[in-house]
């Protein structure tokens, strides 16, 4: 669980067309960034991502998902092909675009990973962390995951 301060009230947001509306509870106020070249093939730059407590969806008969890798499972609108969340399949730690909801302002970015995959035609402003994709593997490995 992040020790970020958590939104007291639930958001919602939804896909580019309405057809999935996600509701977030407990949401974490900061943002993850991903630089990974899935991530960027994805989204067309880095992934964003907020995460919550808990969560609900309506319209999912709209959700279509892709396991993008042995440990990942994308989703996105059928209808509208807006991208909605990424799920670390070893644990089931879900998180969604940020731009799926009206975040309110003081949303600090948590974490850059993946910085050593990031292109050079863009940089991000704001200093946090920044973790290359060997740091992640390692860290993922120390608590007892494995990769092929």
């Amino acid at each position: 669980m992040s020790e970020a301060p958590h939104l007291a009230e639930p958001i919602a947001g939804h896909c580019l067309c309405g057809a999935v509306q996600i509701t977030v509870t407990g949401m974490h106020r900061e943002v993850d960034v991903c630089h990974c070249d899935m991530c960027q093939r994805w989204g067309g730059a880095f992934y964003a991502g907020v995460e919550g407590e808990d969560f609900s969806l309506a319209g999912e008969e709209s959700i279509a998902t892709y396991r993008s890798s042995d440990w990942a499972e994308r989703a996105f609108c059928k209808t509208c092909g807006s991208n909605l969340w990424y799920i670390f399949l070893p644990t089931g730690n879900r998180t969604f675009l940020a731009g799926l909801f009206d975040l309110p302002e003081g949303f600090p970015i948590k974490h850059q990973i993946f910085v050593d995959e990031k292109p050079d035609w863009y940089d991000i402003a704001q200093e946090s962390a920044m973790k290359t994709g060997a740091e992640i593997i390692a860290e993922a490995k120390a608590a007892g995951f494995e990769f092929d």
